[in-house]
């Protein structure tokens, strides 16, 4: 099944040149780098990420575009050197990497610690910066890991899913429930953070089901837990299940139930909501990878299909691995298409994003439309009101969360 479809844009120059005004103030900012490993060793019915099997790829003709594990790392460090021309002396170090897929480690540790030592060699890394990489819990062992960890690696995303065999069944993940313990304790081995990743609203899946993930979870007693309802993207074998009533489509009201379990649980077991879908221990332990995004920083986003963002220019790769590959092996830029962010996109941006962190948008950066409309939230249950009332901020209530879009529209369009 192909995944989404990239949107329109405008096109970019060969050389992937940024006009003058992204870069001004760069060197002051933040950067964050994203690496997109397009591979994974089958096609979860759920999925609609940019993810190929080596069997979707077919066989490789050996010329110099072709893309394959073994040759992965090489394309992205050439995407690297187009970044450091690009961005040139206005490149602060770098102060997140973030490595995501498909399944990163089905490359060799080797080559993921040889990416990040490009990156390292190219821009530098700021002291105490947060490296991460998602993994399945299959596709890792205590040698990798501690390759990982020798190499800079200070953080894994393990997908766990669900402990609840059903459930991962119609998923489609292919792991076994057990090897995410034996994962979790691997990696906290080698002294690295770990996350879990959940996803609550399979069909199938009973609010005893997704409690039992719960506890599973927290009994592994992970640093961080990202939980994220179910969305039946149209495209997917999922999607044309539901369309052929083969199975049901997830309900609004039962994600919502599991949402507030989520919410009580994690919070009983010490773990603080910093971002709608996202939970940690403590504030070391928050992905600050993702906050970077949350709060609108610039990133360079690396690998087919991978979107960047730098001073409000946002541009996206070529999808397929070979069209990204040739664009790199011809000399140019992979990116396919960027826009320039208009004052109201940037300011939508800033009130989607800003409502869905624990800290909170300030009211200061609102219009005084959004200002208008906050007294509203608070009557009706969706804003924090002595949040907002006594430092300033609009602070979503756990009902907010849940109704995180109604919030947003009435800030932006009240």
């Amino acid at each position: 099944m192909p995944p989404s479809s990239l949107p329109d844009g405008e096109p970019v120059p060969a050389s992937g040149e940024l006009p003058g005004s992204a870069l001004a103030g760069l060197a002051t900012t933040d950067l964050g780098i994203y690496v997109h490993v397009p591979f994974c060793s089958v096609r979860c019915g759920y999925c609609d990420f940019n993810t190929y099997t080596l069997t979707e790829l077919g066989p490789r003709d050996g010329s110099a575009a072709a893309i394959g594990l073994d040759t992965y790392a090489d394309a992205a460090l050439a995407e690297l050197d187009l970044a450091r021309r690009v961005l040139g002396d206005a490149a602060p170090p770098v102060s997140t990497v973030f490595v995501g897929g498909g399944t990163p480690t089905m490359l060799r540790s080797a080559d993921l610690v040889r990416v990040l030592s490009g990156i390292r060699e190219r821009f530098g890394l700021t002291p105490g910066a947060e490296v991460t990489t998602e993994a399945n819990p299959d596709s890792v062992t205590p040698e990798s890991l501690a390759e990982l960890a020798v190499g800079g690696f200070t953080r894994v995303s393990l997908g766990m899913q669900s402990a609840v065999p059903h459930v991962l069944a119609t998923l489609e993940r292919t792991h076994d429930p057990d090897n995410v313990a034996r994962a979790v304790e691997a990696v906290r081995a080698v002294g690295m953070q770990v996350s879990l990743d959940l996803i609550y609203g399979t069909p199938g899946e009973s609010l005893a089901d997704w409690r039992r993930s719960l506890e599973a979870a927290v009994a592994m007693g992970p640093d961080h837990v990202s939980a994220y309802a179910l969305v039946v993207e149209d495209g997917t074998k999922l999607a044309g299940q539901v369309r052929r009533g083969q199975v049901p489509m997830p309900e609004d009201d039962d994600e919502a139930d599991k949402y507030e379990l989520a919410d009580e649980l994690l919070t009983r077991a010490g773990y603080q909501w910093y971002e709608v879908s996202n939970w940690a221990r403590s504030d070391d332990a928050r992905c600050r990878h993702n906050l970077a995004y949350w709060s609108g920083a610039n990133w360079w986003g690396v690998g087919p299909g991978a979107h960047s963002h730098v001073g409000g220019v946002r541009w996206w790769n070529a999808k397929h691995p070979a069209a990204y590959a040739a664009r790199l092996v011809a000399g140019g830029s992979p990116a396919l298409a960027r826009e320039i962010l208009s004052g109201d996109q940037r300011y939508d941006e800033t009130v989607l994003l800003g409502t869905r962190i624990v800290d909170g948008l300030p009211l200061d950066d609102l219009r005084g439309s959004g200002r208008a409309a906050v007294a509203g939230l608070i009557a009706d249950g969706l804003v924090d009101g002595p949040a907002a009332v006594g430092d300033g901020r609009v602070v979503l209530t756990r009902r907010g969360r849940l109704l995180a879009d109604t919030v947003v529209h009435r800030l932006i369009t009240w």
